[in-house]
């Protein structure tokens, strides 16, 4: 499901390139408040021996962008904590984790004049684990940084708002320890979907 939205916002905002353009101008800035889902690749490594799986969370979600130039910008990402349940060999519950992941973006907006308007980005992500619980002891996942990619589209509903969707992907693998001993790394690699609505001053 996750993959075909990004297929679909990715293709979507190669339509909307057609048509004159009009520049993101230099020195703006845009801020944006949404909601975020994210959902983990299917295989998400081996810990003890098991195959793991870290499930999926929706939480709000926020940017600050400043325009270092005309349509290239600098991205913020942030968020209120993402809880994840950890399961091993399908049914045994291993814990679960909270974290955050600030991201830092630079993003290319596409210069069109229509209410459409395309972006892509790249940049990294630091996410920071915390909160980790176990019943089966002491439960430790190191912080991860990694790459982060994403594909956006803003529809223009005022002269300074817009609607967002957007799809990130993220690098994110943590080591993962129980009771002290190393027992695997979690590969986490989630999408991000996101909707939201972005404000430029």
């Amino acid at each position: 499901m996750t993959n075909k939205l990004a297929a679909l916002t990715l293709s979507t905002a190669l339509v909307a390139l057609a048509g004159p353009a009009l520049a993101q101008s230099q020195g703006d800035w845009t801020v944006g408040f949404g909601v975020g889902y994210l959902d983990p690749k299917s295989d998400n490594g081996t810990l003890a021996g098991f195959d793991a799986e870290v499930d999926d969370d929706t939480r709000p979600i926020f940017t600050v962008e400043y325009f270092i130039r005309d349509n290239l910008g600098i991205e913020l990402l942030a968020s209120t904590p993402f809880e994840h349940d950890i399961t091993l060999g399908g049914s045994t519950d291993a814990g679960s984790t909270k974290h955050l992941p600030p991201t830092l973006s630079l993003n290319y907006h596409f210069p069109t004049n229509s209410a459409w308007k395309p972006y892509v980005g790249a940049g990294l992500n630091y996410t920071i684990f915390f909160e980790e619980s176990s019943p089966l002891g002491d439960l430790e996942l190191d912080n991860s940084f990694g790459l982060s990619l994403q594909a956006g589209l803003d529809y223009q509903i005022t002269e300074q708002g817009a609607v967002r969707l957007n799809v990130r992907w993220f690098d994110i693998d943590s080591d993962v320890k129980l009771n002290g001993a190393d027992i695997g790394t979690a590969e986490i690699d989630p999408w991000l979907v996101g909707v939201s609505y972005v404000h430029r001053f």
